[in-house]
């Protein structure tokens, strides 16, 4: 599983460097914050965030709402707006880019933390990709571990088991996730690469190894093939 990683965006240094300090305390992975559009811009196209944190006043000509129009139209990740201005004129401004959240200077850590919570359920709840509090965002699936979001690559998903009301979702390294969601509801966020095999399983065909009557390989793992599932199945298989 990997972090959560974010941008910060703001021309003040000294602010900047407290709100990646605060967000490391977290356990989000803080990018090199940027001052100003450019600099963001290079950030975002050398270290794609899953999320930015844009003040809205920034030095030189472009704003942090011109920022996030660019981040609208060809990138597509949540942000928070930040401001120590909150006043009528600047807030109406702010709100025709739909921020996932809103901060306004001083704030604390906590405001911060559910600032972030916020934007990503905001953004995945816009985009059709949440199911209790679980989010999931383009390429990875995004849960509560210990109070704070971290993210999931589907490309590290080996496969997901139903346990009764949750879903038990195995990584490549071993490691398992348990999140409160149907099967039914999981496969429909998933990539083209997630099946189901079984009325238990979803695997992730990428790591499928062998296939056998009753059942299949995902890497060193064997998992039981329904009746009503193997013909789709080996459909699948023809066309890969």
């Amino acid at each position: 599983m990997d972090k959560v990683k974010i941008l910060v965006v703001e021309d003040e240094i000294i602010i900047a460097d407290n709100i990646c300090d605060s967000l490391n305390d977290l356990g989000y992975e803080a990018l090199e914050p940027a001052i100003n559009y450019t600099e963001a811009i290079d950030v975002i196209e050398n270290n794609y965030p899953d999320i930015a944190i844009l003040d809205i006043q920034l030095s030189g000509k472009k704003t942090g709402i011109d920022l996030a129009k660019k981040i609208n139209r060809d990138y597509k990740f949540p942000f928070i707006f930040l401001t120590s201005n909150s006043d009528l004129a600047t807030i109406n401004e702010a709100k025709k880019v739909l921020p996932n959240a809103f901060l306004v200077k001083p704030f604390s850590k906590e405001e911060l933390f559910s600032s972030i919570e916020v934007a990503l359920y905001n953004f995945s709840k816009k985009t059709g990709g949440v199911d209790n509090l679980e989010v999931i965002i383009k390429d990875a699936l995004f849960v509560k571990d210990k109070g704070c979001f971290t993210k999931i690559l589907f490309d590290d998903i080996l496969y997901v088991q139903s346990a009764h009301v949750y879903a038990e979702i195995v990584l490549k390294d071993k490691s398992t996730h348990v999140v409160r969601v149907s099967l039914n509801d999981i496969i429909n966020k998933l990539s083209a690469n997630f099946v189901r095999v079984h009325r238990g399983f979803i695997v992730n065909t990428r790591y499928l190894q062998k296939i056998n009557p009753t059942s299949l390989h995902i890497n060193d793992t064997e998992i039981p093939i329904g009746k009503t599932y193997r013909e789709a199945i080996l459909n699948l298989i023809n066309l890969l």
